[in-house]
């Protein structure tokens, strides 16, 4: 019961693209584009972190992309090339995001769960969301976050939460010794305790 309530509330907190008949099926899945999000955040623009549809780890003119951590950009663009063969294309849903669009992302999520408490499974402070610094990366679609359950390891790209499969971090020692234990969700994750 606990994994199905998880789950569910996990795929109500996603911002299901319109163009789109139903949310993704695999427990895998990235959320799918920001389109919604950047009708309601269109103040806060690109320059703030929004991504629009179709952006790519090698997409150098969105800032999301642009500004992330430059170890973390180019392993994920070693990881993105090594798999370019097979088809496989890392979209980036989200990445380096301003304090401002962080703490507005918060505040949508305290109104949509009912409380910090809750919210905080989802979205962290401005202050210890490591987007703000740029080290994390949302990437879709499911066949790239896939993938990267499968092979991230071997270029230092990790997911963090185990509610947030599309939510990757560069861990260099995991080249050598894998991906550390994922925390359940980002409340159990000691660095978004402040």
């Amino acid at each position: 019961m606990v994994v199905i309530a998880a789950i569910t509330a996990a795929l109500r907190y996603q911002p299901w693209n319109s163009s789109s008949a139903a949310p993704p099926s695999s427990s895998s899945a990235a959320p799918p584009s920001k389109a919604p999000r950047r009708e309601k955040h269109g103040a806060l623009g690109k320059a703030g972190g929004v991504v629009p549809d179709g952006v790519t780890v090698f997409d150098d003119a969105i800032p999301a992309v642009a500004d992330l951590d430059p170890d973390l950009l180019k392993a994920l663009r070693r990881a993105a090339t090594d798999v370019a063969d097979d088809g496989v294309e890392f979209y980036v849903n989200s990445g380096r995001r301003a304090p401002e669009y962080q703490n507005q992302l918060l505040r949508e999520a305290v109104s949509k769960y009912g409380s910090e408490v809750e919210a905080a499974r989802w979205i962290a402070t401005a202050a210890t969301s490591p987007h703000v610094s740029g080290d994390a990366v949302d990437l879709g679609h499911s066949d790239a976050t896939t993938w990267l359950s499968e092979h991230g390891a071997e270029f230092g790209l990790c997911p963090i939460h185990k509610n947030e499969p599309w939510h990757y971090e560069l861990r260099p020692e995991a080249i050598d010794h894998g991906c550390p234990r994922m925390y359940a969700d980002p409340t159990q994750d000691p660095r978004m305790q402040q």
